[in-house]
């Protein structure tokens, strides 16, 4: 059953508008994360670019937030199945955990290329993993925040599971929306060659 449906009248305007706005941000965020992309593929076709070795911390940072994203969609089916409001609570914590330890991760990555001389001036692989990882990062920190408001909704003494649902749901859209901009920032970083790059902007 759809979780906005499910609510009473009143409410449902306010979850709709919600969803709504989600739909947009993403849009905007789809739209921005599209712009950097290309100006990294024409950046790398030229002839001073070298590829990147990326450290191994990213695949860790990579299921990290995948399993954030699997553990909030249990939260959400959870608490749409009235399966128990210690289980969704239980999942809601992981999601949001599994999020921080992304970051972190994804800091002891940056870490890892500093101690290796790869700064973020110097080399243009280099310039775009630090801009385009820091921009990702802070629109999953911006998630956090969401999943924050979702999460003190949850602890209320008066929380009930019809109300959380949509809520979780929205916050689990997001991350899977962030997860999949993720593996395409990674495999871009990790397998788009200056030769790929010039291939694709016609300049080999």
């Amino acid at each position: 059953m759809n979780a906005i449906a499910a609510l009473p009248f009143a409410e449902r305007d306010h979850a709709a508008a919600a969803s709504i706005g989600l739909w947009v941000f993403m849009g905007v965020a789809t739209a921005l994360f599209s712009l950097f992309a290309t100006a990294y593929v024409m950046r790398m076709s030229a002839s001073d670019a070298v590829a990147l070795a990326l450290p191994w911390q990213l695949w860790l940072s990579t299921a990290l937030l995948f399993a954030g994203g699997v553990a909030l969609s249990k939260a959400g089916a959870t608490a749409r199945g009235g399966h128990g409001m210690a289980r969704t609570r239980r999942l809601l914590l992981a999601g949001g955990l599994c999020a921080l330890a992304f970051l972190a991760v994804q800091l002891w990555a940056w870490q890892a290329l500093l101690a290796a001389q790869v700064m973020p001036a110097g080399n243009p692989g280099g310039s775009f993993f630090y801009l385009l990882t820091a921009m990702h990062g802070l629109h999953v920190a911006g998630g956090l925040a969401g999943w924050a408001w979702t999460a003190r909704a949850a602890w209320r003494p008066a929380a009930r599971l019809a109300d959380l649902a949509w809520r979780i749901g929205l916050v689990a859209r997001y991350w899977h929306f962030m997860l999949a901009v993720w593996l395409l920032l990674f495999a871009m970083l990790g397998w788009l060659t200056p030769e790929v790059a010039r291939f694709i902007c016609g300049t080999a």
